[in-house]
This record gives C-alpha cells, structure tokens and sequence, in this order.
C-alpha cells in the first residue's frame, strides 16, 4: 500500500493503534468470513457486507462513551462489533440460530442489543433516521447527557423522512450525529448520477445544523471529527452531521455483481486508500509492532471468527413457539 502523506507523524498511542487494527480486522475477517457462509447456503436472505468501512465505525465508536447509543441500516454486522457485541451471537444471528443475539428471527439486517445500545439493524431505507432522533429525544428528556450515533448511507440521504427528521432535531436540538455513510454508489448508482448536491453535509444549512466531510479511510481523522461532534452535542447546541467518505470493496448485497463500477477502480481504493493497512502501516513506521506481531494479531482474530462461525453451525435452529414471542400488535 502507498504510504499516505504524514502517515508516520501520528501521536496516537501504541495501545490506540493496535485497539483500532484489531477491531477494524476482527469486522474485515468476520465478514468475509459471513460471505464464506453465504456462498455455502447457511445464510439466507439479504447480507450487506461492510468490507472497506472499517474505520467509520471504529472510529466514531472510539469517540463514544458508555451509554451512547447506535442505530443503523441494514449493513449493520460491522456496528455490532465495533460496540462490543459477541461475533458468536453476531455470527448465529446471521445464520438464523437460536444462539443468535435476536434469537435467530432477526438475520442479517435486524439484530438489537439493549445491553450495549444497540438499536438496529433497520431494513427500510431511511427508517432509521427518524427513530435515532426518537433515541436523542429520550435521553434530553431524561438529562443524562448521551448522545446517539445515526448511521445511514448516500442513498437514504434522499429520503423524505430524513428532512423532516433534521427539522424536528435542530428545532429541539437534540444530541444525535447524523452520521452519512458515503461509500459513493448507494445501492448500485453512483452520487454524481442521483444527487444534485455534491457535498451531503451541507444539506443540514437549511435547518441550522452544523457538518463535516471526514475521510472515512482514516480512522484516526474519524475519531477526532465524532469527538468534535460528540463534544457539540454534549455541550447542548443540538444536532451535528458528519459525512464519512469511505468505500465498500464487495456489492451492495451478496446478490449484486457491481458492475457498475470497474474492478481497477476497487482495486485502486484497496491499494492506496485502505483503512486497516493504513493503521498496519503506522504501527509498523512507528515501531509500535514488528510484522510477527501483525500477524499473530491476525491468526488470533482469525481463530476467534472461525470460533463464531463454528458455533453459527451448530446452534439450533428457533422452536416454532418462538413465532408468538417478542411481538407488538
């Protein structure tokens, strides 16, 4: 990979660095590891892969405290991770086990944990957006000075209800950081082609709400924009809107050939812009860890993915009396 001006120059801890490579990894094997399963028929359904957006999550997760809250869309297995949530009960989810963390009837795009504030996994474009903002509007309610992280991508950016929501946020001022996910194709059309505004953060300026573009391949500059934002939001001036340019390497789905966009250009990203290498080079340049220590981290994050798909395998599948549980009619 080309090392990226002022690479070396970094001030993050040794500790921070390996933090980050390990939880940016631990997503980039347990997807391909997902995408393993998919091909062999043990997942059904829809599965949205987050290979390439490692560091938007990472990041911002960095810049979280204990008691934020998270909600997303559905490319949401790499969120689940990033917030603490166990890859066994991740991986059984997907493969619709009894062992899953929605006790295998939620799948791929609507997993939940109340422990760690995790809201969803929302399979409606957009959906997401309005109830992050329900999220922010309980705890200023409450005065407890959390701050909710709303993820969704460029595509759901054109959504309605995503307006309306800015309006209600900026009018109440609510502590959400609506986070844009632009990995640049929406679900198979490029940006360029389906929205009229180049630069998304600025669509919050009508409303008074305050943005950022960030370089979401750089989870280093995607900490220190959520901590800006975070900080914003705590001190009580309402929403704030962070645009992460990142870049997915697989399709929309497991189901989409991306043919869309050339394999130079994937390979190109991969190469020059990837987010974890871009971290292995910092520990290596800094002298923070030696190429043997990389890749123990590696077979070690290796082991505990292969742990979780092995556990996905041999969890049972819901008993039928699970259909009339957890419903709300």
């Amino acid at each position: 990979m080309a090392a990226r001006k002022g690479a070396a120059k970094s001030n993050t801890s040794k500790e921070e660095l390996l933090s980050y490579y390990r939880e940016m990894l631990l997503i980039r094997r347990f997807e391909e590891k997902a995408g393993q399963l998919y091909g062999m028929g043990l997942i059904g359904g829809f599965c949205h892969l987050y290979i390439g957006q490692e560091a938007v999550v990472v990041g911002l997760e960095a810049a979280a405290e204990e008691g934020d809250k998270r909600i997303t869309s559905y490319r949401d297995h790499g969120h689940m991770l990033a917030c603490g949530m166990d890859p066994k009960g991740v991986m059984a989810e997907l493969t619709g086990r009894e062992g899953g963390l929605s006790k295998g009837k939620g799948g791929s795009m609507h997993m939940f944990s109340k422990e760690k504030h995790f809201y969803g996994g929302h399979g409606i474009v957009g959906a997401q957006v309005p109830l992050g903002a329900g999220l922010a509007f309980a705890d200023k309610y409450k005065g407890n000075g959390r701050v909710t992280f709303t993820y969704f991508g460029d595509g759901a950016a054109n959504q309605g209800q995503v307006y309306e929501t800015f309006n209600m946020a900026a009018l109440w001022k609510l502590p959400v950081i609506f986070v844009i996910e632009n990995n640049q194709y929406a679900m198979g059309t490029a940006q360029r082609r389906s929205t009229s505004t180049p630069e998304l953060h600025t669509r919050g300026l009508a409303f008074g709400i305050p943005g950022e573009t960030v370089d979401g391949m750089d989870v280093l500059a995607v900490k220190a924009a959520g901590e800006k934002a975070v900080s914003h939001c705590r001190e009580g001036k309402g929403p704030y809107i962070l645009e992460v340019m990142t870049y997915r390497y697989r399709g929309h789905s497991m189901s989409d050939p991306a043919k869309y966009r050339t394999r130079e250009e994937v390979q190109k990203m991969r190469d020059e812009r990837d987010a974890i290498e871009h971290v292995r080079d910092l520990l290596l340049q800094g002298k923070h860890a030696t190429e043997d220590d990389l890749k123990a981290i590696d077979k070690e994050i290796k082991a505990v993915v292969n742990e979780a798909a092995e556990f996905s395998k041999e969890s049972p599948e819901p008993a039928l009396e699970e259909l009339w549980t957890d419903i709300y009619a």
